[in-house]
């Protein structure tokens, strides 16, 4: 089958092969025929370094597609069930699982370091996050395959596994924004504007979307942001909206510590700074000991969406259906496996919100 393969960290481009083969199946797994995968700005990371994979690799976490096979054991699912790639599915039966945060389950991490897949010629290959979309077909634990209704199509689906669900939970599970707020988002691309709905749904007053790329801006206003600035221009804005008090949410969804510390230089006494962004391990941030005292600042890493993730699928879903959220909008490219260094490029200069790779 075909796939688009990373052979060494720090390559910035991906080799489309077509001799790949799925590896790991048998009990208690499924195979997916993947149909739709988006890129995420954790694919970009990992095979830069930035995030720990192993290599060589299939990038994609994001995806969705239908069941074409079942391990013996498996009865919650069967050959063509429509389902969504669950990248940290919860157990349900550890220490963090038991105490509802599924989302800092660490039994799935295990499939990281499991090949899944193989070339035909011989040679393990690896999955990103144990999983790899950017293939036809790829094997994971039955845990990993959420069913979808037959409503919902298989783009947006693919969203909803990761990036539309962690925006929107940081806003909705880890801030809990309140009605009438002030908030600031810094990164609006496909999480970073999903962040802003998440604002918008809770009932925001007011929403900053801070971004360096100007049709990001502009887009950030058409998703629900009140006013959208250049980062140079976001502290004239926190003066002019909050009378320089700082805003109550700033949500930081790039990961960085520069942009950490902005965030936290933008919110108020008491209020909460929100990371969302994935970082590198050597990217350390630091607060003086007083300004965490007396400034009473809320740091709050929010992980996947920060709730139980089956729980925020459903609630994503209902509000897709409800017209509340806007997902198919997200979705600016779309562009075939073959084409997947141009999903790159325009991830990285900023033109996309999320490309859609159609398989």
């Amino acid at each position: 089958m075909r796939a688009a393969l990373q052979s060494e960290i720090g390559q910035d481009k991906l080799e489309v092969v077509d001799d790949m083969e799925t590896a790991g199946f048998g009990p208690g797994k499924v195979r997916i025929r993947i149909r739709a995968t988006g890129l995420c700005h954790s694919d970009l990371s990992a095979m830069s370094g930035v995030l720990p994979q192993p290599a060589p690799f299939i990038p994609g976490h994001e995806g969705s597609g239908e069941i074409v096979d079942v391990g013996d054991g498996v009865s919650t699912h069967k050959i063509g069930d429509r389902v969504l790639v669950c990248w940290l599915p919860p157990c349900g039966h550890c220490p963090a699982c038991k105490r509802g945060q599924g989302h800092l389950c660490l039994e799935s991490f295990a499939n990281v370091a499991t090949p899944n897949f193989r070339r035909a010629g011989g040679g393990d290959v690896f999955g990103f996050a144990g999983t790899g979309t950017f293939a036809e077909e790829m094997v994971v634990p039955a845990a990993c395959a959420v069913p979808i209704p037959d409503d919902l199509p298989y783009d947006i689906a693919a969203l909803i596994g990761c990036g539309v669900t962690t925006g929107l939970g940081a806003a909705v599970n880890t801030a809990k924004v309140e009605a009438g707020s002030s908030v600031a988002v810094i990164g609006c691309g496909g999480v970073g504007i999903s962040v802003i709905q998440g604002a918008k749904v809770q009932g925001a007053a007011q929403i900053i979307a801070v971004d360096p790329v100007a049709s990001r801006r502009e887009a950030a206003l058409r998703f629900g942001a009140t006013e959208a600035v250049a980062p140079e221009a976001f502290a004239d804005a926190r003066n002019r909206i909050t009378a320089g008090e700082g805003f109550d949410y700033v949500f930081e969804v790039v990961g960085k510590s520069a942009t950490t510390h902005t965030a936290y230089e933008m919110t108020r006494r008491g209020g909460s700074v929100v990371v969302v962004g994935a970082g590198a391990l050597d990217d350390n941030y630091s607060v003086n000991m007083f300004s965490l005292f007396f400034d009473e600042k809320k740091i709050l890493p929010s992980m996947y969406g920060g709730g139980d993730v089956l729980r925020s699928y459903e609630r994503t879903i209902a509000l897709w259906r409800a017209g509340r959220v806007d997902l198919a909008g997200l979705i600016t490219h779309r562009v075939q496996l073959g084409e997947i260094n141009d999903a790159l490029d325009q991830m990285r200069t900023g033109v996309a919100l999320r490309t859609c790779i159609e398989l």
